[in-house]
């Protein structure tokens, strides 16, 4: 269940009380009127099912209510109420299935903003990337792997095509690109620097290097990982399982490619800087592709439930 906070102006508080009487999957409504100062309003608050909540906001936000006054939605951990049970029941599909635009809309866009602390987590996880290619060690890769904070950049850009939104799109790239490009500056100066003062002890990075070789040799197999990470990524984000992201985080191998192509980079290893590119390439591009299109599935399913509920309502009308 999701716990609706609304300040609404006094004479819209009747409108949005009546949505939320027609909706389903809302209950437990509350209005103490007067009690907002900044705005001044009422103060109407319910319980929502997850599957109704883009029904509900939708209402609202037709009434001006986010213009003229405020909507937050908090989640619940706990519920007991018979009344939030049927309204659970009541609503269309199941909550893990429904998508709320509006959260994701949120949760991405944090992922177009090229932060300090955004550019610091990727330069710290190229560091260890770069480590664990000159120690042939899969641990390292595997801690890079998930301090990494590339996929949020990349559900964006999967948002933005999903919605046709251009600009979330080119902000996305911006952060991944400058992200990228000064995690590698970095640590490729770094990578030299150690080399100079002995630290590093390579003339080149080593030609047999069988527990890390895959960050660097991509195949069938790299797309098809990009592919199966790039859909539970997503649904990981609509559905709110942040476990199973944490998954996804250790399944591609983006930003290891970027810590090996800095080392390969200092260390003059042609061949591996070429590989290191490409499957950086693969994997952005197979979630890209991924993610979109299990975005596109999610509105399509949805839309399906929408109409099935709609029919149901009208046969019980009848």
């Amino acid at each position: 269940m999701l716990h609706l906070r609304a300040i609404v102006p006094a004479d819209r508080t009747e409108a949005v009380c009546k949505e939320l009487a027609g909706c389903a999957g809302a209950t437990n409504v509350v209005v103490i009127e007067g009690a907002a100062r900044a705005p001044r309003g009422d103060l109407v608050t319910a319980d929502i099912a997850r599957e109704s909540a883009n029904e509900v906001l939708d209402a609202l936000r037709g009434l001006d209510v986010d213009r003229d006054g405020s909507i937050a939605l908090d989640k619940v951990d706990l519920t007991l109420s018979d009344r939030a049970e049927v309204a659970k029941d009541l609503a269309p599909g199941h909550g893990d299935d429904a998508v709320v635009w509006e959260e994701l809309d949120r949760q991405v866009s944090e992922g177009t903003a090229l932060t300090w602390s955004f550019v610091a987590f990727l330069v710290l996880a190229t560091q260890l990337a770069a480590i664990a290619a000159l120690i042939d060690s899969p641990v390292l890769v595997v801690g890079a792997m998930v301090l990494g904070p590339e996929f949020a950049a990349i559900a964006a850009i999967c948002y933005g095509l999903v919605r046709l939104q251009p600009g979330r799109i080119v902000h996305a790239i911006r952060a991944l690109v400058i992200g990228f490009a000064v995690a590698i500056a970095v640590t490729y100066v770094c990578a030299l620097a150690a080399r100079w003062t002995g630290v590093i002890e390579l003339d080149r990075l080593p030609d047999e290097r069988p527990l890390t070789a895959f960050i660097y040799s991509p195949d069938r197999w790299s797309f098809i990982v990009a592919l199966l990470a790039g859909a539970a990524g997503v649904l990981s984000l609509t559905a709110g399982k942040s476990s199973a992201l944490v998954g996804v985080f250790i399944s591609v191998t983006t930003v290891p490619a970027a810590g090996n192509l800095a080392v390969a980079m200092a260390l003059k290893h042609g061949s591996e800087i070429n590989g290191s590119l490409l499957q950086l390439g693969v994997n952005v591009a197979g979630m890209i592709i991924a993610g979109t299109l299990t975005l596109l599935l999610q509105r399509a399913v949805w839309a399906v439930v929408l109409r099935h509920r709609g029919r149901r309502n009208a046969m019980r009308g009848t």
